[in-house]
């Protein structure tokens, strides 16, 4: 019996080499194509973050005609965003402040770099500015959190800020497929639950973290914009073969970043806002454990999918609170909250 186990793992592990190796192959093709065709380098800048004298600026390099641009991307359909040919080992010219440095893209055209600042950024979105050889120069936007203790707050996209409907999947998939930034549907209450989550505090940190690939982000960014949601940084992955696995871990990307976020904002205290549609509430519950005194509430949506920690209300002392939408959470987070979710208006 182990035997056959381990045959049948050594099977699935050549086969997805030989499918990963297949398909940057065919990229690799189809961009060579391209560059004979004038395809060059473009750069398509994310949403990333800074506090205390760092900053983390994130963007993918893509091959692009001369004629590309990007503001004409958001209103694409879903699928068209996935036609896109990423370009690896790509170095992009990133000037935040007073501050100059090279990044390079990694195998899926990805930059994601961490800025020693020379000097700390302000409050409030600045831009970073990006440049290839060639292009006109890309601001990307950077979200200073305060440098002083402040609450956070990780939101999730799918059945959280817009609805997916990931308990049905084909639909699920329609509407990601087929629709548009402008077509898709806000949860009710959502912008509103996010700004008395973060509350009055001066420049707080907003991270919306999907397992939705960097593909969609410009579609993401423009509902969000749409919707009249608050600002903040967009989390994302990367679908597709990897050398190891025939899918990406949307688990484990959570997880990891919002392990990350811990890391690189250790004054933020978090609430994490999400759905039990996919994993959130078992990673949003373990994040709690074991991290205390860093999350102050976990608020999750009903999707209708799991019911994991369905019986908790608080985990470390942390409150659980769970609802059908932004207008029935929210009331249910201002009794939780210390300061009631006092905001600024």
């Amino acid at each position: 019996m182990s035997s056959d186990r381990t045959f049948t793992a050594r099977l699935n592990a050549r086969a997805i080499s030989v499918a990963y190796r297949t398909e940057t192959g065919v990229r690799d093709w189809f961009s060579r194509r391209a560059r004979r065709n004038g395809w060059t380098p473009a750069v398509l800048p994310y949403s990333g973050y800074s506090s205390r004298g760092t900053a983390r600026v994130l963007a993918r390099v893509v091959l692009a005609p001369p004629s590309f641009d990007l503001n004409a991307r958001q209103g694409m359909r879903g699928w068209r965003h996935l036609l896109s040919l990423e370009c690896p080992h790509t170095e992009v010219e990133i000037t935040l402040g007073d501050t100059t440095v090279v990044a390079t893209s990694d195998e899926s055209g990805i930059v994601d770099q961490l800025i020693a600042m020379e000097s700390p950024l302000g409050p409030g979105t600045t831009r970073a500015q990006l440049v290839l050889p060639g292009r006109d120069t890309v601001p990307a936007s950077v979200h200073a959190i305060s440098s002083d203790p402040v609450r956070g707050v990780v939101c999730d996209i799918d059945d959280t800020a817009w609805v997916t409907g990931l308990a049905h999947p084909f639909r699920a998939a329609w509407r990601t497929l087929r629709g548009t930034s402008g077509t898709r549907q806000s949860v009710p209450g959502m912008p509103e639950l996010l700004r008395t989550a973060l509350g009055a505090d001066p420049d707080p940190g907003l991270i919306y973290l999907s397992n939705g690939p960097w593909n969609f982000v410009g579609a993401v960014t423009h509902f969000l914009e749409l919707q009249e949601f608050p600002a903040g940084a967009l989390l994302m992955t990367d679908w597709g073969v990897t050398p190891t696995r025939w899918f990406r871990d949307g688990k484990h990307h959570k997880a990891s970043s919002i392990e990350r976020l811990m890391e690189d904002l250790p004054h933020v205290t978090w609430v994490l806002v999400g759905d039990d549609g996919e994993h959130d509430p078992e990673i949003y519950l373990a994040a709690a454990r074991e991290h205390p005194g860093r999350v102050a509430a976990i608020v999750l949506r009903r999707a209708g999918l799991k019911r994991v920690g369905e019986d908790e209300e608080s985990v470390e002392g942390v409150p659980v609170i769970r609802g059908d939408d932004g207008d029935e959470l929210l009331p249910r987070l201002r009794t939780v909250l210390p300061d009631g979710g006092a905001t600024t208006g």
